[in-house]
């Protein structure tokens, strides 16, 4: 849906993984190094099998974990590197800001975080935020470009 104040959004129905693999793999034609992506849904709504299919799509072709308890996964793929948080177990936001990763969103990395709100205020801006909730078998999926590059990339998605 496209709104007259320039907004993009995207609602999509994911019915089974690998719809939502299909949907990783579709978003790596829109994101690009230096972006920062929230990711939010409650636990098991399929954000890691999101990130996978995107991984996948940007050739990788190694193990795919959840970063629960290490906060952070990171790969170097041939054009950048995307690194991929999950701050559920974070306490204090400083934690951000303690473990050293303030530097590591930049032009030349894919960031992707889960529970930004667990770092509110210390995050950087995100260009999209992609929520996703748990429907009966299948998933719905909210994409919404935040920034102006999002927002353009978003709307050329919607066509």
């Amino acid at each position: 849906m496209h709104k007259a104040d320039d907004t993009a959004v995207i609602t999509l129905s994911l019915p089974d993984e690998a719809a939502t693999l299909g949907l990783g793999a579709k978003l790596s034609a829109l994101l690009k190094p230096g972006w920062v992506v929230y990711l939010r849904g409650d636990l098991g709504a399929g954000k890691t099998t999101l990130v996978r299919g995107l991984l996948r799509a940007f050739g990788y072709e190694g193990r795919v974990k959840s970063p629960t308890y290490t906060l952070l996964e990171s790969y170097e793929l041939s054009r950048f590197i995307l690194q991929h948080y999950d701050l559920y177990r974070m306490m204090d936001p400083r934690e951000w800001l303690d473990a050293g990763f303030r530097d590591d969103c930049n032009a030349g990395t894919l960031c992707l975080v889960e529970w930004p709100e667990k770092a509110q205020g210390l995050l950087p801006r995100p260009d999209l935020e992609i929520r996703l909730e748990v429907a009966g078998e299948g998933r719905t999926v909210r994409i919404e470009g935040l920034s102006a590059q999002g927002r353009k990339e978003v709307q050329r998605w919607q066509g």
